[in-house]
C-alpha cells in the first residue's frame, strides 16, 4: 500500500508539474501526516522538491506545493525514424532537458550503425548531466511493429527489420533498463498526458513520414491487441489500384499518404527529405499549380483514412502528427471534407480534429513517459534497484 501510494504522488506531481499537499491529501483520501510522510520520503529520495505555495495569493496558512525534481532523476528517450534520430534527456516532471539531432535525413536502415549510434549519443548525454543525477531508463519510439510482451521489433518494413531485439541490444550496451514502442502509440501517449489530447479518453493519433501509425487510446487506455500489433493504420487498403507497398500489399494508405506520398504527386523524387516536403506545402500555399493539386490528392486521401478511423473508433479526437500534421494545417478544410464524406454521421458529429501541439517532440515526449513507468510505479524500489 506504501508503495501504491508513493507512486500516485510521484504520478501527480510528474504528470501536473506539482500538486499542493492540501491537494494530494484531498485526492487521495489520506490524512495530513501520512501525505506529509509520504512527500518526505520522495524527497529524501531525491525524487521531488517542496516549496511554500504562498506567492499564488490563497488566504491562511499555506499549503506546501510538491514539484518534481528533474535534475535529480532522469530517463534517455529514442526517437528513430526512417531518415532521422534524436536522442534526448528528459527530466522526472517532462522536460526535455538536453537533445541532440543525430546527423539528420541520413538512413538509418543498418541496425548495427545505429545501435552504436544511439549508445553513443546516450553516452554524450550522461556525461553532460549533473553530477549526482540518476539515469533510470531508456524509451525508445521505433516506425514498426512491436510485440508487446517481450519488446521484440517484429517489423519496421521501412527500416527493413525483421525481428530484431533492438531494445535489448541498446539496453545491454548502455547497462541499462531499455523498453521499446510504436512511435504512433507513444505519440498518442505523449499527446494524451501532454498535448493536444489532454482531458479526452478516445483518441487517434495518426502519424508517420515514410510509413504512417496509428497510436489509438480506448477510455484512455491505449488499444494494443492481442500480441501488441494494433494500429497499423498505414496497412488499411484504400486503392486497390494503388501502389505496392513495402508490406507486399496494394494500395495501403501509407502509399497515398506521407512525405514520400506528396513529393511524388509534385514531380519531386521520394525520399528527398522533409526540407523538400515542406517546399511543396509552401509552394501550395503560394498557389504554384502542381503543388496545389499534389496537397489535394495527399489531403484527399489522408481525409479518406480518417473517416474509415472515426467509423471504427468513434473518438473524441483524431490528431494529425509529424508531416501529416503539416499536412493538414495547410490543407484543413480538404482533410475534413474527405473525412465527412468517408464517415457516418453520428461519430463525425462527435469528433475533432487537430495537428499534434507536441510537433516533433511527441515521440521524445512518449517514449521518455515509456521508461519512467516503472519509476512512477514503484520509485523507491526502482531506484534501489538502480543503486545495485
Amino acid at each position: 500500500m506504501r508503495r501504491h501510494n508513493l507512486g500516485t504522488i510521484l504520478t501527480e506531481v510528474h504528470r501536473h508539474g506539482h500538486r499542493s499537499r492540501a491537494l494530494l491529501t484531498a485526492e487521495m483520501g489520506l490524512n495530513r501526516s501520512t501525505i506529509g510522510d509520504l512527500v518526505a520520503e520522495l524527497t529524501e529520495a531525491g525524487l521531488v522538491l517542496q516549496r511554500s505555495a504562498s506567492a499564488q495569493g490563497r488566504a491562511g496558512r499555506p499549503s506546501l506545493e510538491v514539484v518534481p525534481f528533474p535534475e535529480g532523476v532522469y530517463v534517455l528517450a529514442v526517437d528513430l525514424g526512417v531518415r532521422h534520430l534524436a536522442v534526448a534527456r528528459v527530466g522526472l516532471g517532462g522536460d526535455v532537458l538536453d537533445r541532440v539531432d543525430v546527423e539528420p535525413e541520413r538512413d538509418w536502415s543498418d541496425l548495427d550503425v545505429t545501435v552504436e549510434a544511439i549508445a553513443d549519443t546516450c553516452d554524450r548525454l550522461r556525461r553532460a548531466a549533473p553530477s549526482g543525477a540518476r539515469c533510470v531508463g531508456v524509451g525508445l519510439s521505433v516506425p514498426g511493429v512491436v510485440r508487446h510482451e517481450d519488446g521484440l521489433l517484429r517489423f519496421a518494413p521501412n527500416l527493413g527489420w525483421t525481428d530484431v531485439p533492438f531494445g535489448a541490444r541498446l539496453g545491454e550496451r548502455l547497462d541499462l533498463p531499455a523498453v521499446i514502442a510504436n512511435d504512433a502509440d507513444l505519440g498518442a501517449l505523449a499527446e494524451h498526458w501532454r498535448g493536444a489530447a489532454a482531458g479526452y479518453e478516445h483518441v487517434v493519433v495518426m502519424s508517420g513520414e515514410i510509413g504512417i501509425g496509428g497510436g489509438i487510446l480506448v477510455g484512455g487506455r491505449p488499444l494494443r491487441g492481442r500480441g501488441g500489433y494494433a494500429g497499423e493504420i498505414g496497412h488499411l487498403r484504400v486503392n486497390p489500384d494503388g501502389r505496392l507497398c513495402r508490406c507486399g500489399s496494394t494500395g495501403c494508405l501509407e502509399t497515398e499518404v506521407g512525405a514520400d506520398a506528396l513529393l511524388r504527386e509534385a514531380g519531386r523524387r521520394p525520399g528527398s527529405g522533409m526540407d523538400a516536403y515542406r517546399d511543396v506545402l509552401a509552394k501550395a500555399a503560394a498557389g504554384e499549380r502542381d503543388c496545389v493539386a499534389a496537397a489535394a490528392r495527399v489531403a484527399n486521401w489522408l481525409g479518406v483514412g480518417v473517416g474509415i478511423l472515426v467509423n471504427t473508433f468513434n473518438p473524441d479526437i483524431v490528431i494529425l502528427a509529424g508531416p501529416l500534421g503539416e499536412l493538414y494545417q495547410a490543407t484543413a478544410d480538404t482533410v475534413a471534407e474527405a473525412a465527412a464524406q468517408s464517415s457516418l454521421v453520428a461519430p463525425r458529429e462527435q469528433v475533432r480534429l487537430a495537428a499534434s501541439a507536441l510537433g516533433p517532440d511527441a515521440q521524445i515526449v512518449g517514449a521518455a513517459e515509456l521508461a519512467f513507468e516503472p519509476l512512477l510505479e514503484d520509485p523507491i524500489g526502482t531506484l534501489s534497484r538502480h543503486a545495485a
